[in-house]
C-alpha cells in the first residue's frame, strides 16, 4: 500500500500537467518505440538480403568462370583464377573440393539445382553454407569437419591452397563451393561474406530530427489551442471574483474561438441581469419610502394607543427593511475595481475596531497574506461576521493561513451557536433565529446575506458550524489571486 501510494506520489509529480508538455511527451514516446522496433526488425534484414545478393553474384560468376576455364589453355587459368579473386572470394582449381559432399540442407539444395541448370556441361556442383541466412548474422558458428580437424579448408593440400585462403577463411565460413571440371579437377570457391556493420549515426539522426520536428510542430499547434484557453481561464477566474472585463478577442481553432464567443455572451448576459436586478431594487426600494412615511404620519392621528403604537412599530421596521435593502442594492451597484490588499492589515484594522469599543477580539496569523480582492466590499463582509460573533458571544478569534492555493479565514465565538438544521437559513434574506437573534439586538436579517453575496463574488465560500466546544465558526475560503 505505502508503495502504491509513493508512486502514485511520483507519477503527480514527474508527469506534466499542461497539455502541450503530455502531447509532446506521448509522441516522442510512440516515435521512439516505432523507430526502435523497425530498426530492431529490419536491421538483420536488410544485411541478410545484402549477403543473398552478394551470393547470388557470386554463384553466377562461378558458373562463368568455370565455362571459361574449360575453354582456356592451362597456362592461362591461374590467370584467370587470380584475376577473378577478391578479398571476399578465392578461385582456385585443384584436385581435392572444398565442399567434399552435397548439401543437405533445403537451401544449399536449391543453390545447387540452379547451378545444376547454368551447368550446360553436365558439370557437377557441390555447395555448402556454413552460415546461411535462416540463422541471422549473429547466429553465425565455426563450423568443423567431423573428424574436429578445423575449418573444411585444412583437408585441402598445402600445395593446392591459395596464398589468401587462410586470410579469406579464419573466421566463419559463409560459403565453400566446388565445381567437377569435364578433366576431373575441381573448381573450388570460398567466400567470407561478413554483413555490413549496422551503422547506426544515420538512424539516431533521423530519430533526432523527427523528434525535434514533431515538438515544434506540435508545440505551435498546441500553444494556439492553449493560449486562448489560458486567457479564457484567467478571465473566468476573475469574472468570478465580480472583476468588470472587457470581451475577449476571438483566436485559435473554431472550436476555441466559439467557446470564446460564447464566454463573452454570457458575461454579458450575466452582468446585464445582475445590474437590472439591482436597480429594479434599488428602485422598489425607493420607492416604498414615500407610502411607509405616508402611512407613518397617518399612524400618528389613531386615537387608540396601543394599536398606534403597534402600527408605528411595524412601520418602523418596514422602513428600517426598505433603508437596508436600498443601501444594499447600492453597494451592489457601486463598481469597485480588484487590487492586491494586505489581509493581515485589513483583520487587524478590524479586531482594533472592536478592542476600541471594549470588546475582545484577537487575531492569528503566522504571515503575511495579500490577495486580490475588492477591499472596501471584504471588510465589510468581514465586519458583519466579527460584530455578529461579537455581539453574540463573549469574544471573538480570527485565524488566518494559507492552503493550496487559497486563504482560509476562520471567525470564532463563544456564543450559544445555530442549531444544525438552520445553519443554511441564516444566509436568506431577513431570516432571523429567534432563539439566538431577537429584534432588540438589531438587524433584520440582510447581514449574512450581504456576506455571502460579497464573498461569492471573490470567488470564495463561506461555512457556518458549531464548534464541539461552545459557539459557532464561520469558514471563509477565498483564492489568492493572480
Amino acid at each position: 500500500m505505502k508503495l502504491s501510494t509513493l508512486s502514485r506520489k511520483a507519477y503527480e509529480l514527474l508527469w506534466p500537467k499542461t497539455l502541450a508538455s503530455q502531447l509532446i511527451i506521448l509522441l516522442l514516446a510512440a516515435i521512439v518505440v516505432a523507430q526502435a522496433l523497425s530498426i530492431w526488425i529490419f536491421q538483420d534484414e536488410r544485411r541478410i538480403a545484402m549477403v543473398a545478393v552478394a551470393r547470388d553474384n557470386l554463384l553466377s560468376r562461378s558458373v562463368s568462370i568455370a565455362d571459361l576455364i574449360e575453354d582456356t589453355p592451362q597456362d592461362l587459368q591461374d590467370r584467370i583464377l587470380e584475376a577473378s579473386s577478391s578479398r571476399f572470394a578465392v578461385f582456385w582449381v585443384g584436385t581435392t573440393p572444398l565442399a567434399p559432399e552435397p548439401g543437405t540442407s533445403r537451401f544449399e539444395q536449391r543453390l545447387q539445382g540452379y547451378l545444376s541448370k547454368q551447368l550446360d556441361k553436365g558439370q557437377t556442383a557441390h555447395i555448402n553454407i556454413h552460415a546461411d541466412e535462416k540463422r541471422g548474422p549473429r547466429d553465425r558458428k565455426f563450423d568443423h569437419d567431423d573428424d574436429n580437424d578445423g575449418p573444411s579448408w585444412r583437408a585441402v593440400p598445402k600445395h593446392e591452397r591459395p596464398h589468401n585462403l587462410r586470410k579469406i577463411m579464419n573466421k566463419p565460413e559463409d560459403l565453400a563451393l566446388s565445381i567437377k571440371m569435364t578433366d576431373g579437377r575441381w573448381l573450388n570457391v570460398a567466400t567470407s561474406y561478413k554483413p555490413p556493420p549496422g551503422d547506426m549515426i544515420p538512424l539516431l539522426v533521423q530519430l533526432v530530427l523527427t523528434a525535434l520536428a514533431t515538438v515544434l510542430i506540435i508545440g505551435i499547434a498546441v500553444r494556439r489551442v492553449t493560449r486562448p484557453l489560458k486567457d479564457l481561464a484567467v478571465s473566468a477566474e476573475k469574472f468570478g471574483r465580480g472583476e468588470e472585463l472587457e470581451p475577449l478577442t476571438p483566436s485559435g481553432p473554431s472550436e476555441v474561438q466559439a467557446l470564446t464567443s460564447s464566454f463573452n455572451d454570457m458575461q454579458d448576459r450575466l452582468t446585464r441581469f445582475v445590474r437590472d436586478r439591482t436597480r429594479m431594487l434599488a428602485a422598489i426600494s425607493h420607492d416604498l419610502r414615500t407610502p411607509i412615511t405616508s402611512l407613518r404620519i397617518r399612524a400618528e392621528f389613531i386615537e387608540d394607543d396601543e394599536n398606534r403604537e403597534k402600527m408605528i412599530e411595524t412601520l418602523e421596521e418596514m422602513a428600517a427593511m426598505t433603508e437596508a435593502t436600498l443601501r444594499f442594492a447600492r453597494d451592489e451597484a457601486h463598481s469597485e475595481s480588484a487590487e492586491k490588499a494586505d489581509l493581515s492589515a485589513m483583520l487587524e484594522s478590524l479586531a482594533g475596531d472592536q478592542q476600541d469599543l471594549g470588546h475582545k477580539c484577537s487575531v492569528r496569523m503566522q504571515e503575511e497574506i495579500t490577495l486580490s480582492c475588492r477591499p472596501v466590499a471584504l471588510k465589510r463582509a468581514l465586519r458583519n461576521l466579527i460584530e455578529n460573533g461579537v455581539r453574540y458571544g463573549d469574544s471573538v478569534d480570527i485565524e488566518a493561513a494559507r492552503s493550496a492555493g487559497e486563504v482560509v479565514i476562520r471567525i470564532l465565538d463563544q456564543g450559544p451557536g445555530i442549531p444544525e438544521d438552520r445553519l443554511k437559513d441564516v444566509f436568506e434574506p431577513f431570516v432571523r433565529l429567534d432563539e439566538s437573534r431577537n429584534e432588540e439586538t438589531g438587524g433584520i436579517g440582510l447581514g449574512l446575506a450581504i456576506t455571502r453575496s460579497i464573498i461569492h463574488a471573490h470567488g470564495g465560500t463561506i461555512k457556518l458550524s458549531n464548534r464541539a466546544e461552545t459557539g459557532l465558526e464561520a469558514e471563509i475560503r477565498l483564492p489568492l489571486g493572480k
